[in-house]
């Protein structure tokens, strides 16, 4: 019988932010409408966030030569 490798979990840090009651009740209702999660629609922004902003998706301020 061949022995199954056990996934190893990927770790997390939990974030805590301070939200304003309505645009977090209107938040929770579009995503819900949506089938979607909070937590999911949140990272897929980090993500996002992260690939325009990072240093190499910005383009180099400078004459070209």
């Amino acid at each position: 019988m061949r022995k199954i490798n056990k996934i190893e979990e990927q770790k997390v840090k939990r974030m805590n932010l301070n939200v304003p009651v309505k645009l977090h009740n209107a938040f929770k209702s579009v995503t819900a409408g949506e089938g979607e999660n909070m937590t999911d629609v949140l990272l897929e922004f980090i993500q996002d966030y992260i690939r325009r902003h990072s240093p190499a998706a910005t383009k180099p301020k400078g004459r070209r030569l």
